[in-house]
């Protein structure tokens, strides 16, 4: 069956087909490393990670670009205000360059215990720097660009279709404005470089045609997807946050440098809700993977849940959500073990599986294909081989789980018997300390009237 997927930029669902026979070009936009991510933008990589495995799953080989912004992002998408890495500093006293490593580090360890793959690619904003630039020369000598006395700027009254992607009325903006707009020409138009305040220097910024600054936000973007996947590549995703603004001048520059889209299809994520707002970091108020690690949730529970929703709708999460998905990854982890070994996939179930997904990854349903399996009568060698082979799409790793007791180990297992006899003596310093030791080899204990209970802390 051919995959389906709906494309923002056309709006509807269209037949997928490679620009390059056998081969993918896939681009994410990646965090804002200022500050740890959040569950709800981890959603959004599950999705794409989901949507790379499909494609994977087609025998289709991925070049997977994921960017990594450690410069040029502002605290307001109308390119005022501070750059949000440089906040980031002065809120912990570290450098710019300091906490831009801690956070794509616990970026990426989210991304190991989520199960999502490694891109192919891992671009940095600032170590391509000598690329914008060169783009923003290009797009100045085209007419598209201006300067004022803060940066160089996109004029975006240049493009006639400006703002398609999120069927923006530029002229209906331009005519209700009410804002400062400042220097800028019209209200769209958007920085591509910025120049540094004067009489400050910053900890991030180069030298450049125009003057000492650095470059927006939208530019890095563009110049890194032509760089590693060209000026029109398959498939270009990010959040649905990004469509208004970031993906509409992403697109405006390409269409101004190399006369491209840039990507054939544009592919959003939508948000998590909790109680009815959406998941952001700028509300000051969000969850981090961590903290459902914290409660002695897997983090592939998390991922189960965000299975249960199509990608472009929007998701509420609760703990009794959370719950229920751990109550059925555990049902299909224990199911897949005590089924032994795997035989040969069932091809009704794999084909039925692979339409689903086909219909613009819809993994409701596919999850309600593997369910029916389950519960089905196939031979047990035949389900955990299905099992097995459809979680390659799904990335749940049912395979490698094993029951908590073929889990701990014996020096874990040594320190939990220890602290049960300091408890049974009364020794509460000793027991505190034996938790202490247990909590360090990443297992947390569990007091109750019946005895204590070990459990993992980390999926």
């Amino acid at each position: 069956m051919d995959l389906q997927l709906y494309d923002s930029y056309r709006r509807r669902l269209c037949r997928f087909a490679p620009l390059r026979e056998g081969e993918v070009g896939m681009y994410a936009c990646g965090p804002t490393v200022y500050d740890y991510a959040h569950i709800g933008n981890l959603r959004t990589y599950i999705f794409e990670d989901v949507l790379r495995r499909t494609l994977e799953f087609r025998n289709y080989r991925v070049r997977h670009v994921v960017n990594i912004t450690d410069v040029g992002h502002l605290t307001s998408d109308a390119d005022t205000g501070e750059d949000k890495i440089e906040q980031g500093a002065r809120r912990t006293g570290k450098s710019a360059w300091e906490i831009a490593r801690l956070y794509t580090r616990a970026f990426k360890d989210d991304l190991r215990r989520l199960n999502i793959l490694q891109p192919t690619i891992w671009c940095r904003a600032s170590d391509h720097i000598a690329e914008q630039i060169s783009d923003i020369v290009e797009i100045e000598r085209r007419g598209f660009a201006y300067l004022t006395s803060d940066g160089v700027y996109f004029d975006t009254s240049k493009l006639q279709n400006y703002g398609h992607l999120a069927r923006l009325d530029a002229a209906g903006l331009a005519a209700g404005t009410r804002v400062d707009t400042g220097e800028k020409k019209h209200p769209t138009d958007f920085a591509l470089w910025k120049f540094s305040p004067p009489g400050r220097v910053r900890q991030m910024e180069w030298d450049s045609p125009w003057g000492v600054g650095f470059p927006g936000w939208h530019i890095e973007c563009s110049a890194m997807a032509v760089k590693y996947l060209g000026a029109k590549f398959d498939i270009h995703c990010g959040g649905k946050d990004h469509i208004p603004v970031h993906h509409c001048n992403e697109i405006a520059q390409s269409e101004a440098r190399h006369g491209t889209t840039l990507a054939n299809f544009w592919m959003h994520g939508y948000f998590l809700e909790i109680d009815r707002a959406r998941m952001s970091k700028s509300s000051g108020e969000f969850l981090r993977l961590e903290a459902l690690v914290e409660r002695g949730y897997d983090p592939l529970a998390y991922r189960y849940l965000c299975l249960t929703a199509h990608y472009r709708s929007d998701l509420k999460f609760t703990w009794e959500s959370l719950d229920s998905a751990v109550a059925a990854l555990d049902r299909l982890r224990a199911a897949a073990h005590s089924w032994g070994d795997p035989g040969r996939a069932d091809a009704a179930t794999v084909a039925d599986f692979s339409r689903q997904m086909s219909r613009d990854l819809n993994t409701p349903r596919a999850l309600a294909v593997l369910w029916g399996m389950v519960k089905g009568d196939l031979p047990l060698s035949a389900k955990k081989a299905t099992l097995l082979h459809l979680d390659a799409v799904l990335g749940l790793d049912v395979g490698r789980w094993r029951p908590l007791q073929d889990r701990i180990p014996g020096e874990v297992a040594a320190l939990a018997a220890q602290r049960a006899r300091a408890r049974a003596e009364r020794r509460w310093a000793d027991a505190d300390r034996l938790r202490s030791a247990i909590e360090s080899h990443g297992f947390a204990i569990d007091d109750s009237a019946t005895g204590s209970k070990l459990r993992c802390r980390r999926g």
